[in-house]
């Protein structure tokens, strides 16, 4: 069986803490590898050998570490089917949705090679007699990031590279699930030129995250996760003095009006509900039609989508819908709380609770679901499932569509699908939540403007890569110069206004 490493310091280390976590392949139900769990004495060691090797970076200037950021996207094209086969193999994913996740990570690379012009500050000449005034980006120092299965290329791309074209290092802690490609990814970072030590990976359970936390060099800790995780991390990475920056879960609503394009909202439903098993922050898991009869009509063109969805392993072709769940804990969580839904009362139009594909019995497998007459009341509208199940709320009017994800406590992305252009407009207005799709189901940003949501779903004043990312790896540093003229003639005690 294949043992992982850590990478640190340039070079893949071994584990010296004795423990270790299962890699499954979810297909299979098999275990194919095994991935150190890291000890605080492995994480003060890399925390050392970031720290040495920083100020070397942040003295570099601008230009040349985009020029690293440039090379790294063109070894990322190079590298893209090997990237996404060991995506796929340890996540599940398909491969072209493999894929997808490597590309928007790159694309936040791509816009840090304007890290030049990010890093620019401001200058006032003549602010005062003699006097000029202007301010400088600076790097934080070692900067570290915890991120979560589902996205394992993306994620730490959106994390570390911003903060290494800011001049820090960064220490990334991927999850334990499927830590190949972040090993890859540092590989290729070096190749591209960036010096040994200033990205380094360390694997590990919560032993390696308090380990970040409670160490006084790292200065600003990134979290993706759930949203138990992100309030512990944010209170404690705070209360440690550190800037922190959180994101928690999501229940997101795609309010259908009784104008929308009924056979563009099936589809969107069934690619944002049901792509990548349901797996990501920014699914769609609640379909609230306004009115009966457009809740009818959704019905009717979802059920005959939902049944011909091809589930199988990423091997199968690209022609495979969806793949496995991560876990078996995961399937059994989301099954639990599919049957909570059925007990609760709500009607499970589309049941695939014994979906078995034959030959891969023991891969953790979860059949499409798709719930009507879903009320706010029950487990499977309160709890983010994180599965393929879609869940449909019938609003009676707009108001009380609105109102439903107003009300939830998650707040991290919405859509509505209309032809009414006043009904768009009022509600991207008036939603409360951080990014709003308008006939476009999941509005995930480009890499020139943030990610975030709102409410429970995010802990942090500053959102994902664009230009608050920038804000997020540096500090400002204001400068008053003064230069005299002629010779000095005694000193100035008085406080002098600038006029």
């Amino acid at each position: 069986m294949q043992e992982l490493t850590h990478y640190i310091g340039g070079e893949h280390v071994k584990g010296t803490s004795g423990r270790f976590a299962d890699v499954y392949n979810p297909a299979t139900g098999e275990v194919q590898a095994k991935v150190p769990l890291a000890s605080t004495d492995e994480i003060a060691k890399a925390v050392e050998i970031a720290a040495k090797a920083q100020p070397a970076w942040a003295a570099t200037n601008p230009q040349r570490r985009a020029r690293v950021m440039m090379a790294f996207v063109g070894l990322l094209n190079r590298d893209m089917d090997k990237l996404a086969e060991a995506l796929s193999r340890e996540h599940g994913k398909t491969l072209p949705d493999a894929k997808g996740d490597v590309q928007r990570g790159l694309e936040v690379v791509e816009y840090c090679i304007g890290a030049p012009e990010l890093l620019k500050g401001e200058y006032t000449d003549s602010a005062g007699p003699g006097i000029d005034m202007y301010s400088m980006k600076q790097p934080l120092g070692v900067t570290a990031g915890i991120t979560p299965f589902n996205f394992p290329a993306m994620i730490p791309m959106w994390m570390f590279a911003p903060a290494l074209a800011c001049g820090n290092a960064f220490i990334l802690k991927p999850s334990e699930r499927d830590p190949s490609v972040p090993l890859m990814l540092a590989e290729l970072m070096e190749e591209a030129g960036l010096p040994k030590g200033v990205l380094q990976v360390v694997n590990g359970d919560k032993e390696a995250v308090d380990a970040l936390l409670h160490h006084p060099v790292i200065q600003s800790i990134g979290f993706v996760g759930s949203t138990p995780i992100a309030e512990y991390i944010y209170g404690t990475g705070c209360a440690n003095g550190k800037r922190v920056q959180c994101f928690g879960g999501a229940k997101n609503h795609m309010i259908i009006m009784p104008d929308a394009d009924m056979d563009q909202a099936a589809d969107a439903l069934i690619g944002a509900g049901y792509g990548a098993a349901g797996e990501r922050c920014m699914a769609i898991s609640v379909a609230v039609p306004v009115g009966d009869e457009t809740a009818d009509r959704l019905i009717e063109k979802l059920v005959p989508r939902i049944e011909k969805l091809k589930v199988g392993p990423y091997t199968a072709g690209d022609d495979v819908d969806y793949g496995p769940v991560v876990t078996a804990a995961a399937k059994q969580n989301i099954l639990g709380l599919i049957q909570s839904g059925v007990d609760q009362g709500a009607k499970l139009v589309v049941d695939g609770r014994d979906f078995s594909l034959q030959g891969y019995e023991d891969g953790f497998f979860v059949g499409p679901h798709l719930f009507d007459h879903v009320t706010p009341d029950m487990d499977i509208y309160k709890k983010e499932i994180f599965g393929p199940v879609l869940s449909t709320v019938r609003a009676g009017s707009y108001e009380e569509a609105i109102n439903l994800a107003m009300d939830h406590e998650y707040g991290n992305g919405t859509a509505i699908f209309t032809r009414d252009g006043d009904a768009a407009r009022d509600f991207a207005n008036r939603i409360n939540i951080g990014m709003v799709g308008i006939n476009v189901p999941i509005p995930v940003p480009l890499a020139y403007h943030t990610f975030g949501g709102w409410k429970k779903s995010v802990f942090g004043d500053l959102n994902q890569h664009g230009p608050d990312a920038f804000k997020f790896y540096t500090r400002t540093k204001t400068v008053t110069s003064r230069w005299p003229s002629g010779i000095k003639e005694g000193g100035e005690f008085n406080f002098k206004a600038m006029d």
